[in-house]
């Protein structure tokens, strides 16, 4: 398996001049924890994290010394560090030059990659401009699909590629929210959905595609109001719909 055949297509970017509390409020928004960070040009500067936000003057964490251990630390460790926990744009907080993986790189180069790295999600590039991000999760799905196997046959990535055509037709769809994996033509949909039966209709859009013998959902409910979850697959369909027409 290769790093497109399991990574996330559509990413949420965010710019250099951005503000941290755009930030903060894009990932919250997005229920997600971590973003590249693009340029005019579209290529990769970096990317940010929630561990960006750890160490801030505002909740009084930023790194503390006794002063004897700050005249041992170098001028320039200290400068990065105050930089980091009182910056207010994206470009004084990001991690700049972030490791990245090509879409063709193997899957078992991307783990080690992260293992070695300790970092929980690596963008994909091709050309310098970000083409996807793969996450742990990413992962995890790919194997619930796929444990028996070491590799993916190619029907099943075209397969892939059209199920994601079919829910990008979907437009009044969350599609951005759901992730897509094939096994041997078993289609499984993760991620969630924000209002009543784009689930459904996701489901559908995949049962269209040419090749799909079948369909497992396991997308959540998310209340865009609150960003509770409703409902998740494991829960049962009488007690979704009574929340539902509650």
């Amino acid at each position: 398996m290769k790093a497109s055949d399991v990574m996330t297509s559509k990413v949420v970017t965010i710019g250099p001049n951005g503000t941290l509390s755009d930030m903060i409020q894009l990932m919250l928004d997005r229920r997600i924890s971590g973003l590249p960070v693009v340029g005019e040009d579209g290529k990769l500067v970096g990317v940010v994290t929630e561990g960006d936000c750890l160490r801030r003057t505002e909740t009084g964490t930023e790194v503390k010394r006794s002063f004897w251990r700050d005249l041992l630390t170098g001028s320039e460790t200290l400068a990065n560090e105050y930089i980091r926990s009182h910056g207010r744009k994206v470009s004084e907080v990001m991690t700049r030059d972030p490791i990245t993986v090509a879409p063709e790189t193997d899957l078992s180069e991307v783990i080690h990659i992260m293992e070695k790295n300790q970092i929980k999600r690596v963008p994909v590039v091709k050309d310098g401009a970000v083409v996807g991000i793969l996450s742990r999760a990413n992962l995890l799905q790919a194997l619930s699909g796929l444990v028996r196997s070491a590799s993916v046959d190619q029907s099943d990535a075209k397969i892939r590629e059209s199920v994601i055509a079919a829910l990008g037709e979907l437009p009044w769809a969350a599609n951005e929210f759901v992730n897509v994996t094939v096994n041997d033509g078993n289609v499984d949909l993760w991620g969630c959905y924000t209002a009543y039966r784009q689930d459904e209709a996701a489901i559908v859009a995949a049962e269209n595609v040419p090749g799909v013998k079948n369909v497992r959902s396991h997308l959540s409910w998310i209340d865009p109001m609150s960003g509770m979850v409703v409902y998740t697959p494991d829960e049962q369909a009488p007690l979704a719909n009574a929340v539902r027409s509650a």
